[in-house]
């Protein structure tokens, strides 16, 4: 179907909230219905002039929603980030141009604002390349067959004088934000999270349906210091009188992989526990290797996740850290249709890890590239070879692809924990 000039862009606002999120349960084929509980909570998400719908007459036929975020770049540092969210089209109302329009309206205004990039999860990998943006961190899921992993079923707690101990979701509330901050600054690719994520996501806050509480565990080291935390949930299943339960992670984070350990040691120890799902973690994870025999943890997803379209070229690549380089040099010619970033940049770093980007700069481009895929290569995730071998970098000198690959490359690979 052709674009039609009588679809109406708009800023929802609060009076106009309900009939908003009617959309956005219709674009995701959930049911339509608004509970007064669900609108109160929105409520709390909504940002004034980031919340975006599509109007047909009266009706909201597309959602967009946006909100300012910090995206880690590690070493400490970390971006302002757009964050954008609740991409929906009704299903009379796709195809149209819709959501390039609503995209094309919110990438100008965070460029205005001054975000250095933009980041979103995808719900299907062909949709948001065209608008610049490229797969930046990836994550996988395992499913850990307990039995088999060789793991001591009676361990009674770590022995290095740390503890394990349960605690209520008033605790993750007060415990959770200080470990996750400390989890970001080491972490590329992670991205912040407020009060409104505890809540939402200990149960104090509901965006829909009802709440089943999960367990959730703290991991104090030797010093007392908290530096890990988990949340899950147990499936029970019995098979011929025979406990077969599965413990479902909602999500864990460590500051240390001691804590990490300890947490997936006590998760594998707990009685009639015979599988664990691991939730998404990163791709170069741990986990397996905390195992005895690590074919008991059996990859069953591994995907694209924190997209990132770059907005100021510059910022970015001067942002992150490029420690263990021993420095060097890249012109590179970044091509943007949209005209947000692109432009031929110098992007120099010393000896000692610090970097300086020089925009407009005379000198030959060495490498040429598309914005989207600047993003996968910007935190280390990707490589420019393989980009080059696929025909999705362009070598304008010989080696140029094994030289970025030489300053971006990180030792672990970046990961999000986060779904937003």
């Amino acid at each position: 179907m052709t674009p039609r000039d009588d679809i109406e862009l708009r800023p929802v606002d609060e009076d106009g909230l309900r009939e908003w999120i009617r959309a956005l349960h219709t674009g995701f084929l959930r049911s339509p219905e608004v509970t007064d509980v669900e609108l109160e909570a929105r409520r709390g998400q909504f940002v004034p002039g980031r919340t975006f719908g599509a109007y047909d007459g009266e009706r909201c036929v597309a959602t967009f929603r946006s909100f300012p975020q910090e995206l880690s770049v590690g070493g400490g540092a970390t971006v302002p980030a757009d964050a954008i969210s609740n991409v929906t089209a009704s299903p009379t109302h796709r195809r149209r141009g819709i959501v390039s329009r609503l995209m094309a309206r919110d990438l100008a205004a965070a460029k205005e604002r001054g975000d250095v990039v933009a980041t979103l999860i995808a719900s299907e990998y062909p949709i948001y390349g065209r608008f610049g943006f490229g797969p930046a961190t990836w994550a996988s899921e395992w499913t850990i067959d307990v039995p088999r992993a060789g793991l001591d079923r009676r361990w009674a707690g770590p022995t290095d004088g740390g503890r394990i101990d349960l605690v209520d979701a008033a605790d993750v509330r007060k415990l959770g934000p200080e470990l996750h901050a400390r989890l970001a600054r080491q972490q590329p690719g992670a991205v912040s999270r407020d009060a409104r994520w505890w809540q939402i996501n200990t149960g104090e806050v509901l965006l829909g349906g009802s709440w089943d509480e999960p367990f959730y565990a703290v991991h104090r080291s030797a010093e007392g210091e908290v530096d890990g935390l988990v949340s899950y949930e147990a499936e029970d299943t019995w098979d011929a009188k025979q406990p077969q339960n599965t413990a479902d992670v909602n999500w864990l984070i460590a500051a240390t992989p001691a804590a990490e350990r300890a947490l997936w040691q006590y998760l594998c120890s707990i009685d009639w526990i015979t599988k664990v799902k691991t939730g998404w973690r990163a791709p170069d994870d741990l986990l397996p290797f905390f195992l005895p025999d690590p074919r008991a943890a059996k990859l069953t997803t591994h995907a694209d996740w924190l997209w990132v379209r770059i907005l100021d070229v510059v910022r970015a690549l001067e942002a992150r850290p490029y420690d263990g380089t021993g420095g060097g040099s890249l012109v590179l010619e970044v091509v943007d249709a949209a005209g947000f970033a692109g432009g031929r940049y110098r992007l120099e770093v010393s000896v000692d890890g610090a970097a300086s980007c020089a925009p407009g700069t005379r000198d030959a481009a060495e490498l040429t590239l598309d914005v989207r895929e600047l993003a996968a290569l910007w935190l280390g995730d990707e490589s420019a070879v393989r980009l080059a071998a696929l025909g999705r970098v362009r070598e304008e000198r010989a080696g140029a692809a094994r030289a970025a690959d030489a300053l971006l490359r990180t030792s672990r690979q970046p990961w999000c924990p986060d779904i937003f």
